[in-house]
């Protein structure tokens, strides 16, 4: 069994056919000597939303506290936490600067909650540059996307919904 103070790496990915459209996330994660990886496929969400489930969905797999090291070829993700954007986002009720709403804010509180539980490292790696467990968490991602069983992302599907106007 790892050591919890031994440092847990992630490497995560998202996918989608069309934006919106059938998405994915992939995840590889390394943890000492034990390999776990983690898809999952959407009917409708976008690149983005599979990006930030991708780390949800690991950093929720680990049990106590952990070190860890994030690996994501999202800038999405990487600038928002490591510029300190997504405390910003917080701190204004998840509203940008210009005071338009911050996208996603269901997913990115979820992640906040998991980067105060766990130390965690985001680092951005270049996608599709042969970064061997990067291209496998694309793979899972794709492959995810492509099932035949898709999961309803509630969260982006109910948006859009009460985006609707309503027609009576």
């Amino acid at each position: 069994m790892p050591s919890k103070t031994e440092i847990v790496k992630i490497y995560s990915d998202g996918a989608c056919s069309g934006n919106p459209g059938r998405g994915g996330y992939g995840v590889v994660l390394i943890d000492g000597g034990n390999r776990t990886e983690l898809s999952q496929g959407y009917r409708l969400t976008t690149n983005n939303r599979m990006e930030l489930l991708a780390a949800i969905t690991a950093l929720q797999s680990l049990e106590g506290k952990r070190r860890v090291k994030l690996y994501t070829d999202s800038r999405y993700i990487s600038e928002a936490i490591n510029l300190g954007w997504v405390k910003t986002w917080q701190a204004k009720n998840w509203r940008k600067s210009g005071r338009g709403k911050v996208l996603n804010p269901d997913l990115w509180q979820k992640l906040v909650g998991l980067l105060d539980k766990h130390q965690v490292e985001v680092i951005w790696v270049e996608g599709h540059a042969g970064h061997k467990e990067n291209e496998r968490a694309d793979r899972l991602a794709v492959a995810a996307a492509k099932s035949p069983a898709l999961a309803a992302d509630e969260g982006y599907e109910n948006s859009q919904a009460s985006d609707q106007p309503a027609l009576f």
